[in-house]
């Protein structure tokens, strides 16, 4: 099991080769379109909830 939390840290290839704490037996260099494809629109939600979370919070202060 990973010590890192899910998510991009795990990603491989371009992303950075794995999450650093040593879980993977062997890194991978090259990864398939679809996996590249799943991997950035993985990152495309958790970029679209952060910003629904950052538009919540400006609405919040501006209630104050």
């Amino acid at each position: 099991m990973c010590c890192q939390p899910t998510g991009l840290q795990r990603s491989i290839g371009a992303w950075g080769g794995g999450c650093g704490c040593g879980c993977w037996p062997v890194p991978r260099r090259f990864i398939s379109e679809k996996e590249e494809q799943e991997m950035l629109q993985k990152y495309k939600d958790q970029l679209k909830m952060e910003l629904d979370g950052v538009e919540e919070r400006i609405q919040e202060l501006k209630g104050r």
